[in-house]
């Protein structure tokens, strides 16, 4: 999706419906209000309560866990991909050699 791909070209190039990639999309928002809340805790630990520094610290960390959150996404959408495609590739009959 970080390349402006649809959830259709998405879903086609890692050879699973739309629903499956819907699931697996639920499955990590699901794991993310854990993630901010130890965000939030990390950022409470570096700063004194009440510190305008505090919240920058907090923002800045949810930002970079969005960007990690998004390259992690990416790196198992690829390598589901690249399972799938093995498993067609191993499937397929082996190719006969041209003889013309």
């Amino acid at each position: 999706m970080a390349k402006g791909k649809t959830q259709r070209e998405i879903s086609s190039a890692l050879g699973v419906s739309v629903m499956t990639y819907h699931r697996w999309k639920k499955m990590l928002k699901s794991h993310q209000p854990t993630m901010n809340r130890g965000l939030q805790e990390t950022a409470g630990r570096l700063h004194s309560p009440g510190d305008a520094n505090s919240e920058e610290a907090i923002k800045r960390l949810e930002l970079e866990n969005a960007q990690l959150r998004r390259l992690v996404t990416d790196a198992l959408l690829e390598k589901l991909k690249y399972e799938e495609e093995l498993r067609a590739h191993r499937g397929a009959p082996p190719r006969r050699p041209d003889n013309g």
